[in-house]
């Protein structure tokens, strides 16, 4: 089985992917929630599918001088559209039982408040600092200690960068997701992504170094097999070991939480689900590669390829 024959394959599948979602990002901008953002969440469970209008919601945010608000509708347990998620600048708990108030005389429906979450702007960009400062520090431990663990190899620093540029990789994935679930669901970027994320990062680096380790144990024992084959024989007997742990157990687990866990926790699932095959993914078909593409100095072909066609 030649995996590493198919590198730029599995390279151009995830480029593809990531290139998508930062399309979004730039057109739409990232669907960041009140946790990073400022402003407040309300979320409205009615007792039937009868529920307000978007103008009609808007109209009465407007009598409290709400400018920007985006009305949503979302599928409760049973599958009706019994939940209205509304998101609007900082609102406080007076404004809020009032809005509630002409929400129900409006419809004659009582409505259960089944979320009110409010942030204010400088809170937010505390959370926001704070959080790239800790996607920024896992970063930084993970060269450190890949470089450190592998120190007894040569060109030891280049599993440490290819681990991270593959970590880079698993990050953009989550990112690029967020932004296509935003704009086709209503996604939005909160703390349970942040949570999802560093849990990617965990699991991400565990699997870079399975497949790491055993290109370093077989380097010692295959010291005259070419470097590429040594790679793709070190992927395939560590193959069946990341199906068995990821596919066998975490990813099936993660699914039935994100078909049958509700509303609530389908989103932070799903993230971790695409997230987590993400990692076992790179793991094999991004750093590994990487590796051989940096071994074989392949980026010089690449500029004598676009010569040739010049010429």
């Amino acid at each position: 089985m030649n995996i590493l024959g198919k590198r730029y394959l599995f390279f151009a599948i995830s480029i593809i992917f990531i290139l998508v979602g930062l399309v979004i990002i730039v057109i739409d901008g990232l669907p960041l929630a009140v946790d990073f953002k400022g402003g407040t969440l309300l979320e409205l469970q009615y007792s039937s599918p009868n529920l307000p209008g978007t103008e009609e919601v808007i109209a009465i945010y407007e009598d409290y001088n709400f400018e920007e608000v985006s009305v949503q509708t979302a599928a409760d347990t049973n599958g009706q559209r019994t939940i209205l998620v509304i998101r609007s600048p900082f609102m406080d708990e007076q404004v809020k039982g009032d809005i509630v108030t002409q929400l129900e005389a409006m419809t004659n429906d009582q409505i259960i408040v089944n979320q009110f979450e409010s942030v204010g702007p400088v809170i937010a960009e505390q959370v926001t600092q704070r959080a790239a400062v800790a996607v920024g520090i896992a970063a930084l431990a993970v060269v450190i200690y890949i470089t450190f663990a592998f120190r007894g190899i040569t060109n030891a620093f280049r599993y440490g960068i290819c681990g991270i540029l593959a970590m880079i990789h698993d990050v953009l994935i989550v990112v690029s997701l967020s932004a296509i679930g935003g704009k086709l669901f209503g996604w939005q970027v909160d703390s349970m992504f942040l949570t999802a994320l560093l849990t990617v990062i965990g699991f991400s680096v565990q699997d870079k170094i399975v497949v790491f380790d055993r290109i370093r144990e077989n380097s010692t024992i295959f010291r005259k097999l070419q470097f590429e084959k040594l790679v793709n024989h070190s992927i395939i007997q560590t193959l069946q070991r990341s199906i068995n742990t990821q596919l066998m157990t975490v990813e099936f687990m993660l699914l039935a939480l994100a078909l049958f866990g509700g509303i609530t926790l389908r989103e932070f699932a799903v993230i971790l689900l695409v997230g987590l095959f993400s990692g076992t993914y790179s793991s094999i078909f991004v750093a590994a590669p990487l590796l051989v593409v940096w071994e074989n100095k392949e980026w010089k072909n690449w500029f004598k390829k676009k010569e040739t066609v010049a010429g």
